[in-house]
């Protein structure tokens, strides 16, 4: 993609996402999806595939991660720093009034319900972003990426195969399989 956007844009608008987004990352990517997928066209399907494929393998928050790589793919390094300090702002900024008015608010009935409520929507934006993440992963390699999903759920849930184990064969899988099906080989 061609187009360019500015740090400043940059900058509010993960400032924006960041401050009224509540669940953490996987709240987050619909919208930055949203963003900069589907509203300005600065990053296409795969990409975005790509960028939260990489922010869950790497250490600390999804939504940081996300940020910082979205970034990254905007304008280089600048657009990462840029969308670095607008994802850790709102937060910051939110724990400290949080910090002062801790006792209003953690006695408050209307806090309660609206923090209870959110968690339902938020539940919902999950299994939202799972299917479409889900659909747009299948589109490419369908049964090979089907396999890989059921096999992966079949050996934590059923065989309680630790979770890091599972992550480990399926990156050395999918470094041993990516060039045979992104060559053509495989269609």
């Amino acid at each position: 993609m061609s187009k360019t956007i500015k740090l400043r844009e940059i900058f509010l608008a993960f400032f924006k996402i960041n401050a009224f987004t509540f669940g953490g990352g996987y709240t987050i990517v619909p919208v930055i999806r949203d963003e900069f997928m589907k509203k300005r066209g600065l990053i296409d399907e795969e990409e975005m595939l790509s960028l939260v494929a990489l922010a869950q393998s790497g250490p600390g928050a999804m939504a940081i991660s996300t940020s910082l790589l979205t970034g990254y793919r905007l304008r280089g390094w600048k657009g990462a720093l840029t969308a670095l300090l607008a994802s850790i702002l709102p937060c910051l900024l939110i724990i400290s009034v949080i910090f002062y008015f801790y006792e209003a608010f953690s006695t408050n009935f209307w806090v309660k319900s609206a923090l209870l409520g959110m968690g339902g929507v938020i539940s919902a934006v999950l299994m939202l972003t799972v299917y479409d993440m889900g659909k747009a992963a299948l589109k490419k390699n369908k049964y090979f990426s089907l396999t890989l999903m059921v096999g992966a759920f079949v050996a934590s849930f059923f065989f309680q195969v630790h979770t890091i184990l599972i992550i480990v064969t399926l990156a050395l899988l999918g470094l041993g399989t990516f060039s045979f099906f992104d060559e053509g080989q495989v269609k």
